[in-house]
């Protein structure tokens, strides 16, 4: 054991005070070719070496997903309830009521028009007309279906043109074919005579201009109460008279 005594052990720079240090050096500093390693300590760490610090509860709430698609329900989508939606027939403009006053108006010549009925547009009647007088023309052997229609366009487009020019206050053209297909319902009448006799005779020509005055007569009225063109009945009512004119020619001839 005494062999012991005289060996040299090697001189290392670690210390016990080194412990509160942020590193320890395992290699002599002095020694450039030597390698050093640090293991550094977290900041604010004060626990001894060789104990842990207890762990602290924790004392949050635990984290729950928001949805990223909320169901939303039909009744919220389309509305409260359907009983609030208004019914398709007034949706689509056809209000049976109206049809009725304005079917009416026609049929009473002297009856006054009112003009906030008869200032909207409504086709529902004015089509079911054109096929009604279509139709009586097809039982005496006419089909004169593309006549009805064409000279119904043209006649709209022209009145559209002369109401425009002639009121101060301007109509629009579904309100002139609403009003000139209402007033093709005497019309109706004549060429239902046609199917019964001859409107070839004195008694037709006699009805004929009685059916062409109706319908010029209830036409003007109505255009004269909605665009308020007081006095200029007689005006209105020659190209209206020129028009039905030209449907009387298809049921006389």
């Amino acid at each position: 054991m005494s062999g012991f005594d005289n060996t040299d052990f090697f001189q290392s720079s670690y210390s016990v005070d080194d412990q509160n240090q942020g590193g320890y050096g395992y290699s002599d500093p002095n020694d450039p070719y030597s390698k050093q390693y640090e293991y550094s300590q977290p900041m604010g760490y004060s626990a001894p070496p060789g104990m842990m610090q207890p762990q602290q509860p924790y004392m949050g709430q635990i984290y729950q997903p928001t949805p990223a698609f909320t169901p939303v329900s039909p009744q919220s989508m389309y509305g409260s309830s359907f009983e609030d939606e208004p019914p398709l027939l007034e949706e689509l403009g056809i209000n049976f009521d109206h049809i009725w006053q304005k079917t009416l108006t026609v049929l009473h010549p002297l009856k006054a028009a009112d003009g906030s009925i008869m200032n909207e547009t409504d086709l529902a009647g004015p089509m079911v007309f054109c096929l009604a007088f279509g139709a009586t023309l097809l039982l005496t052997g006419k089909i004169q279906f593309g006549y009805v229609y064409g000279i119904s366009a043209i006649g709209c487009l022209g009145m559209y043109c002369l109401l425009n020019l002639m009121s101060m206050t301007g109509v629009s053209f579904g309100c002139v074919a609403s009003v000139l297909g209402y007033c093709l319902l005497p019309m109706i009448t004549l060429s239902s005579f046609g199917v019964l006799f001859s409107l070839q005779g004195m008694l037709g020509m006699i009805l004929t201009a009685t059916i062409i005055g109706w319908c010029s007569f209830s036409a003007s009225k109505i255009f004269i109460s909605a665009l308020a063109m007081d006095g200029q009945q007689l005006l209105v009512a020659y190209p209206c008279a020129l028009l039905y004119g030209v449907f009387a020619l298809i049921s006389v001839f």
